[in-house]
């Protein structure tokens, strides 16, 4: 009897495992830049932040004077509440990121730099710990006084504030009192806009801005009150804004 003999099955060309392999390698290649990518365009995300630290990639960290501080814009209360208080929750989101962002890259773009400026009554302070954005340094949180004309008396006004003043020299929060006058200005603080929300004080809705000064030195409150700002050495994005989280 004859013996049938399969014929032996034909092997896949050795060229096909070449372009899977490097069909795989591609795909990986274009996942890993895209990460990356991700990783370093948007610093802001706390994941990404806390990734860039650990390779020793985060932006190089500029201590500003007052003569070299970036150009940027500079209002006060009522120009305050006008730009950012109307704004509908998806752009407020958006300009938030953009607004963190701009710091932790040294406030490089000064389109998006706002200096405020105007007379605010504290209200409350006290230490930053671990856990805030930075530390050590203490933050003030008082309300807008405005004028309502030239020869008027200067009445709250709906906007707040919660100043972050890094310093080493955290027993300086003593010269802040309660009802106390804090007048912003632009020089020497040149305190900008990192962070803002909508709150409610007063059973009535107002407009919360966190801001920190991105000029270094001495800081005069009163006429003889000094203490030194310092450039913070480490900052936590996943801290989040604002710093008085209760209502």
């Amino acid at each position: 009897m004859l013996r049938v003999i399969d014929e032996p099955r034909r092997r896949r060309p050795a060229y096909f495992w070449w372009l899977l392999a490097n069909a795989l390698a591609f795909c990986f290649a274009v996942i890993s830049w895209t990460l990356c990518l991700h990783v370093f365009r948007n610093i802001e995300v706390p994941r990404n932040y806390e990734i860039l630290g650990k390779l020793g990639r985060l932006p190089k960290w500029e201590p500003y004077t007052v003569d070299k501080a970036p150009n940027g814009n500079v209002m006060g209360p009522k120009e305050l509440y006008q730009k950012f208080f109307g704004m509908a929750p998806q752009d407020a989101e958006r300009w938030n990121r953009l607004l963190l962002k701009n710091y932790l890259t040294n406030s490089k773009n000064s389109l998006l730099l706002t200096y405020i400026e105007g007379d605010y009554q504290v209200e409350t302070l006290r230490e930053l710990a671990a856990a805030d954005f930075f530390n050590p340094g203490f933050v003030v949180r008082a309300q807008a006084l405005v004028k309502p004309d030239e020869f008027g008396i200067a009445a709250p006004y709906p906007v707040y504030i919660e100043y972050l003043f890094p310093t080493a020299d955290v027993a300086a929060a003593r010269f802040f009192k309660r009802g106390d006058l804090l007048g912003v200005r632009k020089s020497p603080g040149c305190a900008a806009v990192v962070g803002f929300s909508k709150i409610m004080a007063g059973g009535d809705p107002a407009l919360l801005l966190t801001v920190i000064p991105i000029t270094y030195g001495p800081y005069q409150n009163g006429e003889v009150r000094l203490f030194e700002i310092t450039p913070p050495t480490q900052l936590r994005p996943r801290a989040g804004f604002p710093v008085f989280k209760e209502p």
